[in-house]
């Protein structure tokens, strides 16, 4: 009986495979615990954490950085890429670059995704993909700064001293065991898709790409207890509005862009705000879709707008999913999912290796908006939360995410997923127990 199960299956293995999947699903869905106050309770948060992410971070954190990663596809030269990141370019410089690069966004873990994967997929090596994408989340300036004024100096030195090494060290590991595969991929894509580098000078394009990087950045510019760093956030949406109006002074000068084209988008966005004065992403969300609409009008600039789908459709389905299973196993800050969060204070309460090791597996599963880390920390701190594992957190924490494992996997594969996650959290689990038994 077994072989001719076998001989069912080898015989059409698509439906087979569709058969097991749908009694797994229907077995799945008969034995939910449902009515178990803490499932019931872990569903509610899994779909309030999914709730919150669409409302903070779709539009003026991810809607952007798939508009950059669609224009660093089109618009950025691949020689240059080659030649400052490429597999063969000199190792310091390429991974000093990147890391740099990466620490001047101030993103999440999940709006680094559609930049990496941009600069990774025109011809970047391995090794400054993997820095800036480390990078991005876990060494920005105002993160370290926040986090010595609110958990002590001695922390906010150690996480950006350990920010800076790991996002070096992680990257050049990654291109010394890929480095073979990475020179065969570089070889293999010779060809861009669309080098306007003749028709715009470095100039041109460097100023594009910086009045882009500088919307995303002060659109997302977040509260935090510190009197320059508020004055900024009081002013935050006319900075934006003024990069927004010089990049479209740009696109008209130097893109050629029809001023008619750009004069409607920009009513339709003083409409929008003027409707909705208390909501911001609305009028914004409208200035985004509306530059993509308008590139994919123009047949110059139509790849731009095709590059920008491409990321969204294959990154936004696996980040929602990703949130939602966080969310349901740990619950948001301060609200509790499947895992009880008494658990996770009383495995994290010492300096051992094994609390170390668990802070770092937590924290690379947790989903941290950009700063809320810190005052997460904190109240782990204040409930017994030993200093190394703490450390450990914050390494780990800001730069993995489930949601950003999902979608790294689909850009590098399952093994080079699983190495790069296993490196973060074996060098988290080690600066924080070397801090926490040494210092």
């Amino acid at each position: 009986m077994y072989s001719k199960l076998i001989h069912l299956y080898k015989s059409n293995p698509s439906q087979a495979r569709l058969m097991l999947l749908m009694a797994i699903a229907f077995l799945t869905i008969y034995f939910l615990p449902a009515g178990n106050r803490r499932f019931d309770n872990a569903v509610l948060e899994a779909i309030r954490l999914t709730h919150w992410y669409a409302q903070e971070h779709v539009i003026l954190c991810l809607l952007p950085a798939f508009i950059i990663a669609g224009a660093m596809a089109v618009y950025i030269s691949q020689g240059s890429v080659l030649r400052h990141l490429g597999p063969q370019a000199s190792k310091p410089v390429a991974l000093s670059v990147a890391s740099v690069s990466g620490t001047l966004l101030a993103v999440c873990s999940c709006t680094v995704l559609p930049l990496f994967g941009g600069i990774y997929k025109r011809g970047a090596g391995l090794g400054a993909a993997i820095a800036f994408l480390y990078s991005g989340p876990a060494i920005n300036i105002m993160a370290i700064v926040v986090t010595a004024k609110v958990l002590g100096a001695e922390i906010g030195i150690a996480r950006g001293l350990g920010a800076i090494v790991f996002a070096v060290v992680i990257g050049a590991i990654m291109h010394l065991i890929y480095r073979r595969e990475e020179m065969a991929r570089t070889d293999a894509s010779t060809q861009g898709f669309a080098d306007d580098e003749a028709a715009r000078p470095l100039a041109t394009v460097v100023a594009f790409f910086s009045l882009m990087i500088g919307i995303l950045v002060f659109a997302n510019w977040a509260a935090v207890d510190n009197q320059l760093w508020m004055q900024v956030y009081a002013w935050k949406w006319q900075i934006t509005s003024l990069l927004a109006l010089l990049l479209a002074a740009l696109l008209v000068l130097r893109w050629r862009w029809p001023v008619s084209y750009l004069l409607a988008l920009g009513s339709l966005v003083l409409v929008t705000a003027l409707l909705a004065p208390g909501t911001a992403e609305l009028p914004f969300a409208v200035g985004a879709i509306g530059i993509l609409l308008i590139a994919a009008t123009r047949h110059q600039d139509q790849e731009w707008a095709i590059q920008t789908w491409d990321f969204t459709r294959q990154i936004i389905p696996l980040l929602v999913i990703g949130v939602f299973i966080a969310g349901l196993l740990l619950g948001r800050p301060g609200h509790e999912g499947l895992i009880p969060s008494g658990w996770v204070s009383a495995a994290v309460g010492d300096n051992s290796l094994t609390s170390t090791v668990i802070a770092s597996v937590l924290g690379s599963f947790m989903y941290f908006s950009t700063l809320t880390e810190v005052p997460i920390v904190q109240g782990l701190l204040g409930a017994g939360m030993g200093k190394g594992p703490a450390l450990a957190l914050l390494l780990a924490g800001p730069a993995l995410s489930l949601p950003n494992m999902l979608v790294i996997r689909t850009i590098l594969g399952t093994q080079k997923t699983l190495v790069y996650c296993a490196l973060v959290i074996i060098m988290a689990t080690i600066t924080g127990y070397l801090y926490g038994n040494f210092w």
